[in-house]
């Protein structure tokens, strides 16, 4: 299986990326002051920064949509077509592993191989889902990457993080790529997308990194997947399928038709997020929908029925809002939505009622968080936490 290399121009610019992140989440008073404070725009538009659904053109939506916040945008041009609380700060599971791939994809050569030890998974959650990596097996890139994509699993996101020079270094990055995409909704606690203190996203930002991800070559290849033989030790392999069900069709969906991808992610704190890409008649479309109601095959319905929406209204319908481009890459720097709202869903996934940015105690929660310290508090709670992702082991 091979797919086209796409080498990020700014591969030289990320350690100095990964400082400027670090001061900006050391400051997160600053990061969450409304537009007014420093006369930039909102990132996106000042409509994605209203609370509630934003269309104009006269199109109705699909009728029943019981999301808290989605997003519908168009790929190529960057516009948004329609949205409802595009930058809420939801908890993002593992559609968070859009930007783990974004940050560390173009790190590894695909047929570089590792073996796996035991300090690789020492620190998994428990409950995580996992592809069933094991120690001593000696793995190719490429192979760890379809665990990633294809079956969500958190022992090759960390075996892949260990690789990349440790959790607390790829958080770090992770997030340093998050602010230099202008996801600034986004607060990165663990790679894999687990439940944590704090660790939140948007609509908009998990939009923000499937558009960036799907032009690497490598990223559209692996998101696109449905099987693909895993390692077994020795001679042996099982096969692993994906658990987009857009994708596979599994659990009674039909495919949708040129569907690309992208992610998708369940929790019990978190509940349902999906990012999708598909193709239709030359025009690409990307909707994130997060936490729907509960139960069954809502959240990819209601992806489904927005993708339909937006291929029937592109280029009917005025955009209410952009996808904002890397600083990196010349885009023009916009300002975080003033009063950006941490739902219940999203203050359970943080443990508190709060801001997020709160939650990690400003610079020094911070500091703690890339010395380990944060990211170990998963520790505290494996004996009780019974949160899985869309995988394996999903209840």
């Amino acid at each position: 299986m091979r797919f086209s290399s796409s080498l990020s121009p700014r591969d030289a610019r990320l350690s100095r990326r990964a400082v400027l992140g670090l001061a900006a989440a050391a400051a997160p008073l600053t990061l969450a002051a409304p537009a007014s404070a420093s006369g930039a725009p909102v990132i996106g538009g000042e409509r994605l920064g209203l609370a509630g659904v934003q269309v104009q053109g006269g199109a109705p939506l699909p009728k029943r949509l019981t999301a808290r916040a989605w997003v519908v945008a168009d790929h190529d041009s960057g516009q948004v077509l329609a949205a409802c609380d595009a930058h809420r700060r939801l908890a993002p599971a593992s559609t968070l592993k859009m930007l783990f791939a974004d940050t560390v994809l173009r790190k590894f050569e695909r047929n570089q191989t590792h073996t796996v030890t035991d300090a690789d998974l020492a620190d998994i959650p428990a409950g995580s889902s996992l592809v069933g990596i094991k120690p001593g097996i000696t793995y190719t890139v490429e192979q760890l990457w379809l665990g990633v994509f294809l079956r969500s699993g958190n022992d090759a996101v960390h075996v892949l993080s260990h690789m990349n020079g440790g959790i607390a270094k790829t958080v770090a990055e992770m997030q340093a790529e998050a602010e230099d995409m202008q996801a600034l909704d986004t607060h990165v606690v663990s790679p894999d997308g687990f439940d944590h203190p704090g660790q939140l996203s948007s609509a908009y930002d998990l939009t923000l990194f499937a558009r960036h991800g799907l032009r690497s070559g490598d990223f559209r290849g692996y998101c696109s997947t449905r099987v693909a033989n895993f390692p077994a030790g020795g001679k042996r392999t099982f096969q692993i399928q994906n658990t987009d069900r857009l994708l596979t069709g599994a659990w009674g969906l039909e495919t949708y038709k040129g569907l690309i991808g992208v992610k998708n992610g369940y929790t019990s704190n978190a509940g349902n997020t999906f990012t999708g890409a598909a193709t239709r008649g030359g025009r690409t479309l990307i909707v994130t929908v997060m936490h729907p109601e509960p139960g069954g095959n809502g959240v990819y319905e209601e992806t489904a029925s927005l993708l339909d929406w937006g291929f029937a209204h592109a280029g009917k319908v005025e955009p209410v809002g952009a996808l904002a481009e890397p600083l990196s890459e010349g885009g023009a720097r916009g300002t975080p939505a003033p009063g950006r709202q941490v739902s219940a869903h999203g203050a359970a996934a943080a443990g508190h009622g709060g801001s997020s940015w709160g939650l990690i105690g400003g610079a020094g929660g911070v500091a703690a968080l890339l010395a380990g310290g944060v990211y170990a508090l998963r520790g505290r709670g494996r004996g009780r936490r019974r949160a899985t992702e869309d995988g394996r082991r999903r209840r």
